[in-house]
């Protein structure tokens, strides 16, 4: 699904109809969707009769077209006309004709008509204004939306509500809202998700969405220009690798985590977790060595390098020993847990900066071998950074350009500011904006956390995860992702495709275990893992 600025979907529109695709028939294609999603949303109710708000736009339009396709299958509906429409409106006509209702608000004193139809009609659709609005609403306008919207909260059986294409006085580029808005339980949005639908405070207006296609022609360069898009379930069914059933551990590759102090101990363990229940075939725990016995019981599964410590933190001459140990590992995640002392801190320049001879380390259960070449030695697998380790990461010159290429750094705005010395008010203004930004700029994935994921490669491609929940909102959340990312990075998934899919299916946990629990309140990051073999399995 793209992701699309209102000038954006105007040039998109544009072209289509100058290629012979004409307005109308994009209008009819979405109309039909819109109906389509209303059936299936409502098609239970008892009542089956749906009142649309119309506008003179083209969600107006939309309405009108759906109202037709409804009316054949069996629903009454009712067009209050909010704003006039062109004398002779062709669907106007079409829909009285075809037996439905027109209503007027130039002929309704004191919304006496209005308020009839709200009582009566089961669904309700907002087509009165569309993603060309500006704000403040002011007029007749913002009197009747405001008049709908007060008397909906007053009902006792309220309709159920559908925004066409946006809520009526939300800004679909910038999200901000007009006090007017009608919250709606579905949005039925055309052609492409539009970027204020996906922030706040539009998003808290928008309830479910769906998007409808419009029939654009192949080949529109105005849509194929557009590289930012949303993460779907579909998507990332296709990316995921593949499970053969001759396969072996070597099959599913190996992935190293290097993690833990002695105050952040369940982070291993969290990310360790994620990334074998994700697919990985082998995944080796370096941790401290004093964390070792806190930590095994926990996770029988995993392998172990034991990392020289500085009272329970990884110690920089532990660079030496992660080096010895990456002949077989496929992708490694660093920093889950690490903490900032400066002897970590210089763990990291040294595993970035120096060379290290590949003579094995009997520490932790990994056998050495005899002799390794010092330039392979040096050459680190695909790299994911999280949590401590970015602002560690910070501290080192130049850190960008000494990362393997394509390295995914996964930052809350928090973390996103140490890196750029940005004021994370400045990144969340433009989370889009800023992960492309440094994405080109570093040269590597960036993966901003938080409502709304946005996920930028290098070469310009962005997805967001249209999902925000507090159910993530806890501490060991993002341990979780890291180990998901790496456990697909080690599968062999590129850097883009790991971090778009493990950051996709991370939320799906989120919501999955909120709802599972009954409240997004109580979910704790073990929750995520817990729920993870459901969302996975839903998506083989």
């Amino acid at each position: 699904m793209k992701y699309v600025t209102v000038e954006e979907m105007i040039a998109i529109e544009k072209e289509s109809d100058a290629s012979g695709h004409t307005y109308a028939e994009m209008m009819e294609n979405a109309g039909r969707g819109l109906a389509e999603q209303v059936r299936d949303a409502y098609g239970h109710l008892a009542e089956k009769c749906a009142l649309g708000l119309v506008g003179s736009g083209n969600n107006g339009g939309d309405t009108l077209v759906a109202f037709c396709y409804l009316l054949e299958w069996g629903w009454e509906t009712t067009a209050y006309i909010v704003r006039p429409r062109q004398e002779g409106d062709p669907l106007v006509d079409r829909l009285r004709e075809a037996g439905g209702t027109i209503l007027t608000l130039e002929n309704d004193e004191k919304y006496k008509k209005l308020r009839a139809a709200l009582k009566h009609h089961t669904v309700l659709l907002d087509g009165v204004l569309g993603t060309g609005i500006k704000l403040p609403l002011r007029g007749q306008i913002a009197e009747v939306l405001d008049w709908v919207r007060k008397t909906i909260s007053k009902m006792d059986d309220p309709p159920q509500i559908v925004s066409v294409d946006c809520p009526s006085g939300v800004d679909s580029d910038t999200g901000e809202a007009a006090s007017e808005c009608i919250p709606a339980e579905l949005t039925v949005t055309m052609a492409a998700i539009k970027r204020g639908l996906l922030k706040f405070p539009a998003y808290n207006l928008v309830g479910s969405l769906r998007l409808v296609g419009i029939g654009l022609p192949k080949g529109i360069k105005a849509y194929n220009a557009v590289k930012r898009e949303v993460a779907t379930g579909d998507w990332v069914k296709n990316v995921l690798p593949s499970r053969p059933l001759d396969a072996h551990k070597g099959t599913f590759g190996t992935a190293l985590i290097v993690a833990g102090s002695v105050n952040y101990t369940g982070a291993a363990s969290l990310a360790g977790e994620a990334a074998y229940r994700i697919g990985t075939g082998l995944v080796t725990l370096g941790v401290p060595g004093s964390l070792h016995s806190a930590l095994a019981g926990q996770l029988p599964e995993v392998t172990w390098v034991l990392l020289p410590h500085e009272m329970g933190v990884i110690q920089a001459s532990a660079a030496k020993i992660v080096k010895e140990n990456l002949d077989r590992v496929t992708a490694m995640l660093i920093g889950p847990g690490f903490g900032q002392e400066d002897t970590t801190g210089e763990f990291m320049v040294q595993l970035f900066g120096e060379q290290v001879p590949n003579k094995k380390s009997q520490i932790g259960f990994v056998k050495p071998t005899e002799e390794a070449n010092d330039s392979e030695a040096s050459q680190l697998p695909p790299l994911v950074i999280d949590a401590d380790g970015l602002k560690l990461l910070a501290r080192i010159p130049d850190w960008a350009a000494q990362l393997p290429p394509s390295s995914v750094l996964t930052p809350h705005p928090g973390e996103m500011s140490v890196l750029t010395g940005l004021d994370t008010s400045e990144i969340q203004d433009d989370r889009v904006g800023a992960a492309e930004r440094y994405a080109a700029e570093w040269g590597h994935v960036v993966v901003l956390k938080g409502a709304f994921t946005v996920i930028a490669a290098p070469d310009g491609r962005t997805m967001i995860v249209p999902v925000a929940s507090p159910a993530l909102a806890r501490a060991g959340s993002g341990d979780v992702l890291a180990g998901l990312i790496v456990g697909l990075r080690a599968q062999g998934l590129e850097a883009f495709e790991a971090a778009v899919a493990g950051a996709w299916i991370h939320a799906q946990t989120g919501l999955l275990a909120a709802d599972i629990l009954g409240s997004t309140a109580s979910v704790i990051a073990g929750d995520l893992i817990g729920v993870l073999p459901d969302v996975i399995g839903q998506l083989h």
